[in-house]
């Protein structure tokens, strides 16, 4: 029997178990994608003192020095959690194993839009996270698939690099918040292309080419140097609601800021909690304030400092 068991292998799943086995607390991860969302990151060039890495190897950076620490990992997908008494029983594919105390790090999964050159180019020009893309289309044509305030909120900040901006759009109008609404009219850089739908992306080494649905000025065949997806998210909450975890109307995990939840001997971190900011390093701080929780439940001893 373990400790705490960590669900999910990505910046806020990582974080916490390297911080819960400095507290010397016998930790379990498991996760059947290491890394997460992270790992469709071409570069990361936010994480504060690496000036440039990519999403996958800042991953397995993260998970070395868990592993260097003594956490353990199974790679395998969580089917079932079931609380009995003050026992967690995680149940995988062929075993299951039991803690004392629980982390939800899940993430979210972003929605793609499964269409054939999509996945060839995630992180050759597709890209799921324009704050942590936008700076590399600098004095670039990109598109931005989407029409809800993410949409609006991406093609405003990648304005600010990039010569063009379309947002392209299956319906008749965006749908964003009136003031972003507002933002994306005035600016002089942003074109809206609505009722057209991406059917397919195509390219060399990278990116070249988005075909639509329908004709644009003339042509199906669209030219773009980057193509940003904001379908919108899905949070991974199925394990929560298993276990009895409040959730938001946006099935966004509820903590408070110690990251408990409802569920006494549970915490959250990440991108699966209602959180004000979805970023790597607001993920780890989530982590490793989780596991600090974590470690005062299962020792029952108030740390005040760290």
């Amino acid at each position: 029997m373990h400790d705490l068991i960590i669900i999910g292998g990505g910046c806020a799943g990582l974080s916490a178990g390297i911080y819960s086995a400095r507290y010397n607390i016998k930790t379990l991860i498991i996760t059947k994608e290491m890394g997460g969302v992270l790992n469709e990151a071409h570069k990361v060039e936010n994480w504060p003192g690496t000036r440039s890495i990519s999403g996958l190897d800042l991953m397995m950076k993260m998970r070395e020095h868990a592993e260097g620490l003594g956490v353990e990992f199974v790679d395998e997908e969580v089917q079932k959690a079931e609380k009995k008494g003050k026992v967690f029983t995680i149940h995988t594919g062929g075993k299951s194993y039991q803690s004392t105390a629980l982390i939800l790090a899940m993430g979210l999964k972003r929605r793609h839009l499964n269409v054939p050159g999509e996945e060839k180019f995630a992180g050759k020009g597709v890209s799921y996270c324009y704050t942590c893309d936008a700076a590399f289309f600098k004095n670039k044509v990109v598109g931005v698939v989407g029409g809800n305030d993410s949409a609006a909120l991406a093609a405003i900040l990648l304005s600010q690099y990039a010569s063009r901006v379309y947002i392209i759009y299956r319906k008749d109008d965006i749908r964003a918040e009136p003031i972003n609404k507002k933002a994306v009219e005035e600016n002089d850089k942003i074109e809206v292309i609505t009722g057209t739908n991406v059917v397919e992306v195509r390219g060399d080494k990278m990116l070249t080419t988005a075909i639509l649905d329908k004709p644009y000025k003339g042509s199906k065949e669209f030219r773009l140097d980057g193509l940003f997806i904001e379908a919108g998210s899905v949070p991974s909450t199925i394990i929560a609601e298993q276990l009895g975890v409040k959730l938001n109307d946006n099935k966004m995990i509820i903590i408070d800021r110690e990251k408990k939840t409802n569920v006494e001997g549970v915490y959250a971190a990440g991108d699966v909690t209602d959180t004000v900011m979805r970023q790597a390093i607001t993920a780890a701080a989530d982590g490793a304030i989780a596991a600090l929780g974590a470690y005062q439940y299962i020792k029952k001893d108030k740390v005040d400092k760290y």
